[in-house]
């Protein structure tokens, strides 16, 4: 008999993405200057927050909302989002020469491990509570297919 893939709810397909956040946040802020290595680990930072950030909006956060005990957990989570939107966009917009570069990348960095911190330790609790089982499962089908979507479509732009 083949084996089976076992199925992840959606807490469990956000957290690999989250170690992946986690690895390259952490390589990026230990860069210096315009360095190839800094610009790679910037790409793929950006293109991981964003595809995840996407799928994770339509595919946890939204269902969240339609509950009032999902609504303020929710709002948080995406002010963070915005936040580390806006420090990409700093990060875009100044020269990876600039002394200022890694200032912002480390606060980067910082908002990137606290938001993953805070959904880990006590935003999935309080979601799991709101959310079926089965909706967990269904949630993660759909998240996974967006992050992949966007995760692609993202590096296809840059080439």
């Amino acid at each position: 008999m083949p084996k089976r893939e076992k199925v992840l709810t959606i807490f469990e397909a956000l957290r690999e993405s989250h170690e992946k956040q986690r690895e390259f946040s952490e390589k990026l802020v230990k860069t210096s200057g315009d360095s190839p290595e800094r610009r790679e680990l910037f790409d793929l930072l950006k293109n991981e927050l964003f595809a995840h950030a996407v799928a994770e909006d339509r595919y946890l956060y939204i269902p969240l909302m339609m509950s009032d005990a999902g609504l303020n957990i929710t709002r948080h989570a995406l002010a963070e989002h915005h936040e580390m939107d806006e420090l990409l966009e700093q990060l875009t917009e100044t020269e990876f020469s600039n002394p200022g570069w890694l200032a912002i990348a480390k606060k980067l960095s910082e908002v990137v491990h606290h938001h993953l911190k805070e959904e880990e330790h006590s935003f999935f609790q309080q979601a799991g509570k709101i959310l079926a089982d089965d909706q967990k499962l269904e949630l993660a089908e759909k998240y996974q297919a967006e992050y992949i979507k966007y995760l692609n479509k993202d590096k296809d732009s840059l080439t």
